[in-house]
């Protein structure tokens, strides 16, 4: 790591990630979602939301993974960031989140809930800082990093990315 990105993660005290980077949870909202109106497939109550710092470094990647909820990506400093995006009904895109709007850039995305999504910096040697907001908020009960092998076999079409972007 490059003496800048040691002096973010130190000074925005990130800490690893399992799926890859780092982050560091900057908001838990104190308001509650119970778990009889939230869909089946939560294990238990919910904040109303949550938000990060996320910070991935050329060198790294986050690998595919999904969570039960819409996820929200905020630019923030560095390279653009590519976030590559599967959905249910096996459609893949790439979005670059960054400040070049009229190349178009989004400073904000929104990966839909049950999407498997992975992200990559934009530019070689370089790190890109953003921010995650998720609704309802996280809970790693609800995350589910993707098995290379398996997820490949759901969407052959996608095998090269999904290769690309998944560590087993």
């Amino acid at each position: 790591m490059n003496q800048k990105i040691e002096s973010i993660v130190a000074k925005l005290q990130l800490k690893p990630h399992p799926e890859g980077g780092f982050y560091k949870e900057t908001y838990r909202s104190s308001g509650i979602i119970p778990k009889d109106v939230l869909d089946n497939e939560f294990s238990g109550d919910r904040n109303y939301c949550t938000g990060i710092y996320f910070l991935l470094t050329s060198e790294n990647f986050s690998a595919f993974h999904r969570i039960k909820q819409d996820e929200m990506w905020h630019y923030y400093s560095g390279s653009s960031l590519y976030v590559h995006v599967i959905t249910p009904d096996k459609n893949y895109q790439r979005y670059t989140v960054g400040m070049d709007i009229e190349e178009g850039e989004l400073p904000q995305l929104v990966v839909p809930a049950g999407c498997w999504f992975a992200s990559s910096v934009k530019n070689k040697k370089d790190y890109s800082l953003v921010g995650c907001t998720v609704s309802p908020g996280f809970d790693f009960d609800d995350f589910e990093l993707a098995d290379r092998e398996s997820l490949a076999n759901k969407f052959p079409d996608h095998k090269d990315v999904i290769r690309e972007f998944t560590r087993t």
